[in-house]
């Protein structure tokens, strides 16, 4: 038994990006060789495109949980990491990808349309690519970036010219069936229908296609019957056709009836005031049907609608009534706004736009939001003090510091930057050069630190040095020489 879907909610995970590596070139001979680590490779990205071949959203409805491929590692050697397959999903025509909200991220209308949904992850980079002229041999490296991780909502909205919409066995399965080579599900019950029938027509040299729509009952904008689950089919249609059964036997019901209660539910559902419409009286092969027909056919028509009597199993009157179509269809491809090419469009920031903000809360805390800072931190190894020390330092040539200063933020406040959080200390750059420690050590992040600063250490040679000239002088006369380890060793 086929399926039909149209309506699914998938878990998407685009891939990381692989770690950079931490490594130094060793050789013999070579007994500084340089850091060497390579970078990680990006991760795969999850893009849908449009597939003329693909109908319906089934394979998804099974198969909901997508993920794409992990950027692999970086190496010593200076070997990058491979990057990870990018993931391609094919969607029907007229899919239309939304959040879990309701907001549209996509509409994919035409073929080869296609929309990156999930970024993957951004590779790390390796020590190698970190090491510059003050720092000769990074201890550390930056993580993979995480990628992107979200759930969808497809939708399908079939693309067809001409909508056929009426009550359950008003007979438009039978009616797309003869005009088309559609070979939809005809039976003697309602509700024979249900899933949306597409049928291409061709009258003279005009072609265009015609969606087959579930019954419509009282009430199915708000979710009685399949109304409501397949009303969304004929939102693309440029030409709606109200087929009528005359010769139905139900109480109450006649063909104004039936209009009345397919406008009103028309009107509920929104947005198809504007689509021109035609009235079909199918079933006119009845007698009964046929009189009904010519009795009720001048009030519609008073009412401003074009109305054809058709016989579905004897074929009458189909051939006005599909050269009323095409009509139709033409007039609203020429009312079309002829398709423009895509445009490219260059948005440059602004001069003062420093890509972050800083957000005091409530509670005293502080917050950074920006797409940078918050990436950094994310690469970041808070194991590694050389690695925090660098974050450090590149947040504060961005500005992070400075603009936390004037937000009102004090030392020992908390601060957060994308799901890490740190007490603000803004000693950490003082705007002076790196200086360079053990690999995988920052001194200015040491508490307590027992290394003499440079002011220091030269005041100290020159007493030693005032020292050693008193002690020479004084033991001019001396036979035995004086010698200052502590000179030579310093020297």
């Amino acid at each position: 038994m086929t399926m039909f879907v149209d309506r699914v909610v998938l878990h998407l995970q685009a891939g990381d990006g692989g770690h950079g590596c931490v490594s130094i070139h060793r050789e013999k001979f070579k007994p500084f060789g340089g850091p060497d680590g390579g970078n990680g490779g990006h991760g795969g990205s999850v893009t849908m495109v449009v597939d003329p071949q693909v109908h319906t959203l089934l394979d998804f409805h099974y198969h909901p949980h997508v993920k794409a491929d992990n950027g692999k590692g970086g190496a010593g050697s200076n070997r990058d990491g491979a990057n990870g397959r990018q993931l391609v999903l094919k969607v029907p025509n007229g899919t239309v990808v939304q959040t879990p909200d309701g907001e549209v991220l996509a509409d994919l209308v035409g073929a080869g349309a296609t929309f990156e949904v999930a970024r993957g992850g951004r590779g790390g980079r390796g020590n190698a690519s970190l090491a510059n002229s003050r720092r000769k041999a990074p201890g550390f490296a930056e993580l993979g970036e995480p990628g992107d991780q979200l759930d969808v909502v497809l939708e399908l909205k079939s693309v067809a010219d001409v909508g056929l919409v009426g009550f359950p066995s008003a007979g438009k399965s039978s009616l797309i069936s003869v005009i088309s080579a559609a070979k939809p599900k005809i039976a003697d019950y309602p509700f024979t229908t249900l899933v949306p029938n597409l049928g291409v027509v061709q009258a003279d040299n005009h072609i265009f296609t015609v969606a087959d729509v579930p019954g419509l009952i009282p009430g199915a904008a708000t979710g009685k019957g399949l109304g409501l689950q397949f009303l969304r089919h004929i939102e693309r249609c440029a030409v709606l056709v109200h087929v009528i059964d005359t010769a139905t036997l139900e109480p109450g019901r006649d063909p104004l009836a039936d209009i009345d209660a397919l406008e009103a539910e028309l009107a509920e559902y929104g947005g198809l005031v504007d689509r021109p419409r035609l009235v079909a009286l199918n079933k006119v092969d009845v007698p009964d049907g046929r009189d009904l027909a010519e009795i009720v056919r001048a009030d519609l028509e008073a009412r401003g609608l074009r109305v054809f009597e058709v016989s579905a199993a004897t074929r009458e009157g189909l051939k006005e009534l599909m050269f009323a179509m095409a009509e139709l269809v033409e007039q609203g491809r020429t009312a079309a706004l002829p398709a423009e090419p895509t445009r490219i469009v260059i948005r440059p920031k602004a001069v003062d736009d420093t890509g972050f903000t800083v957000e005091a809360e409530s509670d005293g805390s502080f917050t950074v939001r920006g797409a940078r800072p918050e990436r950094w931190v994310r690469q970041t190894t808070f194991d590694n003090d050389e690695a925090v020390g660098y974050l450090a330092d590149r947040l504060a040539r961005l500005g992070v510091e400075d603009k936390l200063a004037r937000a009102g933020a004090k030392p020992g406040d908390l601060v957060r930057i994308g799901e890490r959080e740190f007490d603000w200390q803004p000693t950490l750059y003082a705007g002076v050069d790196f200086v360079p420690g053990n690999r995988g050590t920052d001194v200015r992040l040491e508490e307590k630190s027992s290394r003499a600063s440079a002011a220091d250490r030269l005041a100290a040679r020159k007493a030693r040095r005032v020292r050693s000239a008193d002690g020479l002088g004084a033991d001019a006369t001396d036979d035995e020489p004086d010698t200052d380890l502590d000179d030579d060793l310093d020297e």
